[in-house]
């Protein structure tokens, strides 16, 4: 479906940078999250508003070994539907024509796929110089 970004050795680096430092890790957590507002901020500008609970739903929410942009919560249970249609209501009586890919946030991963990249490298590269390791 997607063409995920995936770094060889990025577990191993996550582990090795725990033994240097535990706050390392939450660090690099706390730079993909930055990596991931690339993402965010352009879905948020293509999401349509009526009361604003659908577009502030899109956050990014990473790990120490992944970053991922996620859409919808608890308040917010129709994102699904708003994002890649199909139907609902009183006897799937609501219809919105679905689209695979969605209408949001994989279209705006699609079209900051580089700058993500980007960012991630850099994000890697500023928290190994934190840990004290020499990057060149």
């Amino acid at each position: 479906m997607t063409d995920a970004i995936k770094i060889d050795g990025l577990a191993a680096f996550t582990r090795n940078l725990k033994k240097l430092d535990t706050d390392l890790p939450k660090a690099l957590r706390m730079a993909f999250n930055s990596c991931a507002d690339v993402v965010v901020n352009d879905a948020r500008r293509s999401i349509p508003t009526k009361s604003g609970k659908a577009k502030a739903s899109v956050k990014s929410r990473s790990t120490a070994t992944a970053s991922r942009v996620v859409g919808g919560s608890k308040r917010v249970p129709y994102y699904p539907w708003l994002d890649f249609g199909g139907r609902v209501g009183k006897s799937r009586s609501v219809s919105r024509p679905f689209i695979k890919h969605g209408r949001y946030i994989y279209n705006a991963y699609f079209d900051n796929q580089a700058r993500y990249a980007e960012l991630v490298e850099q994000a890697l590269l500023d928290v190994a110089r934190q840990a004290g390791i020499e990057v060149d």
